[in-house]
Formats: structure tokens, C-alpha cells, sequence
């Protein structure tokens, strides 16, 4: 409790800065748009848009925010981070029975006479004081290896991208249930009530431009209050739909019809007592406020042009990778709590050789240059960032296998992530392998036990976030996982 309340104390002098800052604007803006807010006879409404559910955190949290950039498709483990020399020895040589022990297969192999061994084209080196193993497709993330987590024995129990990124999402495979960022934002509440506590941002891969399609429910509510679903910012002209006034109405207009509208939902709400009428009104003046906020944090006109230069020439085209990471430096900068990244195009079935180095390409600088920045800016001690997908590859090659080209197919039994930033290790790599990258042999984590120490990270006791939903208690670990105290500073 002590630390605890150090923690809610504890205001560093950029925090104090940022916030006394956006208060004196948020004073200037309400007296233009509605003056009557600075004399104290506003309506208070019945939604408070601020707080979570707990108050505050079960303990002191290492991490305030999180930025999850989400490798769709499933990122090779063999050709970035788990060096297995045993398999360019056996190149062309078929699996034996023994390793693979009958597990489940695809549909997309199961039906092979021969599962062949394949080693990755591309040279490993060891990098940094940490010896880490980093692959040549990532020159930048190399340099920063002693920055990195690596988690080498991830597995999961899905064996399809759909149900396998629904459960890293939701913590089930089937549809329906909150998202991590909802559940975070249900818990604590947010931080800056001018933007979304759970934000989203696409992108897709130059390797395999039609790659996996991902759907809206990955970052919906779920069964709780719609007002903790994720918002997807695009690259368009419109950052965000639906938020700019039609033509005609003014913001003062605008202002009326909330208000008046507010008024008759909060009438309907006393009479029925149904709780989505707050999450709507709530939804209604957060979308009024984002008029303002969302243009200015997804206009990148104001940064310098060394930040182009650190995140590298992609950086500059709307709607890619790179530029989806300055923005969400930029959102958890004004105290956004969650920012997820999806980047499409991982799915390599065949011709991965040629399909990762583009994905590599992609995001390599990038991911490195985020780390490298949020540091600078003394921002990494209190931000969570992570980098993976939803399961890893095979060791066997999936269909055409020649000196030039191989696939994989999907492998949920061990794959690898990293971790960065606030309350994690740097410098280390956990759990392991065997020597050909099948099982997982050295302090195995579930997807639940990955879920569950984000959740403490945050100082959320996951067995203590709790939402009842037709008769039961669902929580976003279900009835699992375990938090991996080894990686945690």
C-alpha cells in the first residue's frame, strides 16, 4: 500500500508539465465554445467518462501505458530471434516422428508425405553484452538487443490466425470476449479524457500486401460498456470517422444538439436504468472533444526531421508502419493508456526468403527507432512496448523447397516475442527451445501467463479484474495464467 500510494503521488515533472499544460487549453477552448462552462452551470451528467471500475490499481504499476505492436500473420521465429544451427545441418532431411510426437497439424501440411527440414537462408550473430541471437533482417533491432526482452518459448493452443489472434486479443478463441485494451481501459479509466484510452492503428506488409485480414471485433468491448472499445485511427484525410461536423453546422450548433440530446437520454436512462444509454452519451462528447485532439496528434507536419531520419524514410508515408509508430508515440505522449499496431502480411507459406525481407524492412527500423525515441524522451521507464504475433512457424517446409525458396506452416507449440520498456528485464532472453525449434524446453509461457504479467505490469491483479456477464465472472485470463515474475525488474 505504501508503494501504492508513492506511485499516485508521484508526479514527475513532464507529467506536471503535460497536464497543467492541457488544462489551461482545455480552460481556453470550453470559454470559446461554451462560456457558460466557466461559470460553473454546466449540467453534470450522469457519465463519468474518466474513472475506471477499480478506482485504482491493485499495487503500484511499473508501466502506465502500453504500445503492442501485433506482427499479424506470425512472424518466423527460425529467420529473426531462435538461431538453430541443427537445422541448416539437416536441411532437406525429414522430421523425425519423435520431435513432432503426433501433434496437431494443419490442413495445409497434414497431408504431406514428408515433412523436410529446412534451415534458415539468413546469417545469426550474437549482439550486445547480452549475447542475444538477432538475425541479419534486423540490423536495427540488433543494436538495441540489450534494450529487449526476448521470450523464446511463447505457445499457444491455436493452430488457425483467426482463433490464434482472437485469443492473444481476448483471451479465448471465440469471438465476443473484451479486448486487452478494453479491459484496461474498464479497470483504470483513462488518463486524458480528450482521446480515446484505447487506440488502433493498421497497416499493411510490403512482403505480402494481401496478406491475413483482420476484423473490428479484435478491438471491441466485448460484453462491456461500448465505451471501452477500441477506436481505429486511419491515414486518410479523416483520421477518424464520422468526427467532423457536416456542412452548415457549427461547433456551437454542435454543442446545443449534445446538450439537448444528453438531456433526452439521460431522461430515458432514469427511466429504464439501462447502462449502454452512458457508454452512448459518453461516446457522443468524446467524439466532440476528438474534433479537436485526434487532427492535431495524427498531423506529423510538426516534427522535426530528425524524427524522420530515426524512423526511417518510410516514416513519411501516411498509413505505413513507421508512421503508425511517431503517432503512437505522439498518443501515448498525451497519456493515451493503450496504442495497438497491427501490421499485416506475415503469413508466409511459401516464398517467405523474399516475403520476410520485405516485412523486415517494414519494421525493423522502426520498431527499433520507437524503443530508441521513448527512451530519449524519458519515456520508456513508464511504457510497455511489445512486438509478436499470434504463433510461430514450422521447422518443416511447407510446399515448394529449393536453394531459393521454402514456406512455413503454422506452429503454435513455441515462437518468439519481445518486450521493452517499463518494469521488464532489458537485456535477456527467457524460456527456450529444443534443437529444432518444436517444443518448447526452458520455462514455457502460455498466451494466459503472457496476458496475466502485462496485467500486473500495469498493477492489475488479474484474478482481480472481473466482469460479470450472464451469470458467470469473466476475466480477460479466464480461469489461467500466471504472471513471469523472472522477467520483471
Amino acid at each position: 500500500m505504501k508503494d501504492l500510494n508513492e506511485h499516485l503521488c508521484n508526479y514527475s515533472r513532464r507529467h506536471f508539465l503535460s497536464k497543467s499544460s492541457l488544462g489551461i487549453g482545455s480552460i481556453a477552448l470550453a470559454s470559446m465554445l461554451n462560456p457558460q462552462m466557466l461559470l460553473g452551470n454546466e449540467k453534470k451528467s450522469i457519465v463519468d467518462t474518466n474513472g475506471g471500475v477499480l478506482g485504482k490499481p491493485h499495487f503500484a504499476p511499473k508501466a502506465k501505458r502500453v504500445i503492442y505492436l501485433f506482427q499479424s500473420g506470425a512472424p518466423s521465429q527460425f529467420e529473426l530471434f531462435d538461431y538453430k544451427p541443427l537445422l541448416e545441418k539437416m536441411d532437406g532431411k525429414n522430421l523425425p516422428d519423435s520431435v513432432r510426437g503426433g501433434q496437431r497439424l494443419t490442413g495445409m501440411s497434414s497431408n504431406q508425405r514428408s515433412f523436410p527440414i529446412v534451415g534458415s537462408r539468413f546469417a545469426f550473430k550474437q549482439h550486445g553484452e547480452s549475447g542475444a541471437w538477432v538475425s541479419e533482417l534486423l540490423p536495427h533491432l540488433a543494436k538495441i538487443s540489450d534494450e529487449l526482452c526476448f521470450i523464446k518459448s511463447m505457445n499457444t493452443e491455436a493452430i488457425n490466425h483467426d482463433p490464434a489472434i482472437t485469443f492473444f486479443q481476448t483471451g479465448s478463441q471465440q469471438p465476443g470476449r473484451p479486448s486487452i485494451g478494453s479491459w484496461l481501459s474498464y479497470g483504470l479509466g483513462s488518463d486524458n479524457k480528450n482521446l480515446p484510452n484505447f487506440s488502433v492503428m493498421l497497416s499493411r506488409g510490403s512482403g505480402q500486401p494481401s496478406g491475413q485480414p483482420l476484423y473490428s471485433r479484435l478491438w471491441g468491448n466485448g460484453f462491456l460498456p461500448s465505451v471501452h472499445q477500441g477506436v481505429q485511427f486511419r491515414s486518410a484525410k479523416d483520421p477518424v470517422l464520422y468526427l467532423n461536423n457536416p456542412d452548415g453546422i457549427s461547433a456551437i450548433n454542435r454543442r446545443n444538439l449534445l446538450d439537448h440530446l444528453g438531456e433526452l437520454n439521460e431522461m430515458q436512462y432514469q427511466a429504464i436504468g439501462d447502462p449502454e444509454i452512458t457508454s452512448r452519451i459518453s461516446q457522443y462528447e468524446m467524439a466532440y472533444r476528438m474534433q479537436t485532439s485526434v487532427p492535431e496528434v495524427a498531423d506529423l507536419s510538426d516534427e522535426p526531421e530528425s524524427t524522420f531520419e530515426l524512423y526511417g524514410p518510410d516514416s513519411r508515408k501516411p498509413g505505413t508502419y513507421a508512421a503508425n509508430c511517431i503517432k503512437a508515440r505522439r498518443l501515448i505522449e498525451k497519456d493515451v493508456k493503450f496504442v495497438q499496431l497491427y501490421h499485416m502480411g506475415w503469413d508466409q507459406h511459401g516464398n517467405l526468403p523474399t516475403a520476410i525481407q520485405g516485412q523486415c524492412r517494414d519494421v525493423d527500423q522502426a520498431s527499433a527507432a520507437l524503443v530508441t525515441d521513448l527512451k530519449r524522451r524519458g519515456l520508456l521507464e513508464d511504457t510497455l512496448v511489445i512486438w509478436g504475433g499470434e504463433f510461430g512457424r514450422t521447422a518443416y517446409c511447407q510446399g515448394t523447397m529449393n536453394a531459393e525458396t521454402y514456406g512455413r506452416d503454422h506452429h503454435p507449440r513455441c515462437f518468439s516475442i519481445w518486450m521493452a520498456g517499463a518494469g521488464v528485464k532489458p537485456g535477456i532472453t527467457y524460456g527456450a527451445t529444443d534443437e529444432f525449434g518444436y517444443n518448447a524446453t526452458e520455462s514455457p509461457v502460455h498466451v494466459h501467463d503472457f496476458q496475466a504479467t502485462l496485467l500486473h505490469l500495469l498493477g492489475l491483479d488479474h484474478e482481480k479484474l472481473i466482469f460479470k456477464h450472464q451469470g458467470r465472472r469473466f476475466r480477460l485470463t479466464d480461469v489461467h495464467g500466471h504472471v513471469v515474475k523472472d522477467i520483471l525488474s
